[in-house]
């Protein structure tokens, strides 16, 4: 007869078991990223939204990309058993491991979208057509896509900078999809903003990075396959 611990599901297996290990993922993620994010979150969110305090917001914001990225570490890491989690652990390892790849995406990113802002806020005066200002947008828009995608990239792989750069240019086309869904949340996260603020934004940042992760899943998996050994 076989012993009756063989057909046992274990401790940590179920359904319920697996739920509480993807919220308490969930909440030690989202504690951490304010945790890193927060010196420049609270001056973010009382500054006033005027185009003049671009280049203080984004001095504020520096802090954000390298915690977004050791949060999507974290996340994509995640286990399901909840006798095994290491969510903090596996936040911290992503942060040192990809701090200064983040920086060299976020910083740049930052700047560039800065100096757009500054245009678009000074825009009729400098009396160009008005298709120049949706240009701007767009630029601004694309922009952001491939940071999305680097910051991704530099989070779970290790690439020199300009190969960093390189890959998330190239999966803007390769992988529609993932650009498609990285859009969404995009406007997810300007939706929330706008109707709430950034403080609303970071409270559900944890599920949003959760949900960015899985939609750059197609984007990370054919890195692994195709560009690394």
């Amino acid at each position: 007869m076989a012993e009756p611990t063989a057909t046992r599901r274990q401790f940590g297996d179920g359904p319920l078991s697996q739920a509480a290990a993807w919220v308490y993922t969930l909440l030690v993620v989202e504690l951490l990223l304010v945790l890193v994010a927060g010196p420049g979150l609270v001056p973010l969110v009382l500054l006033d939204r005027d185009a003049s305090n671009a280049p203080l917001a984004a001095l504020c914001a520096v802090p954000l990309g390298p915690a977004v990225a050791a949060a999507a570490y974290a996340l994509h890491h995640r286990r399901g058993d909840l006798t095994d989690l290491r969510p903090a652990a596996a936040f911290w390892r992503g942060y040192r491991s990809s701090l200064r790849g983040a920086l060299l995406v976020w910083v740049p990113y930052l700047a560039w979208l800065t100096v757009i802002a500054i245009g678009l806020a000074n825009f009729r005066a400098t009396g160009l057509p008005g298709w120049w200002a949706v240009l701007l947008v767009l630029i601004a828009l694309a922009a952001t896509l491939w940071c999305a995608n680097a910051l991704m990239v530099t989070a779970l792989f290790a690439f020199r900078a300009v190969d960093v750069a390189r890959l998330a240019l190239y999966f803007l086309v390769r992988r529609p999809g993932v650009t498609i869904g990285n859009a969404g949340l995009l406007a997810v996260a300007a939706g929330v903003t706008a109707l709430g603020s950034e403080a609303v934004l970071a409270l559900l940042g944890s599920l949003l990075i959760f949900l960015y992760v899985l939609a750059c899943r197609p984007m990370t998996a054919e890195i692994q396959e195709e560009f690394t050994a």
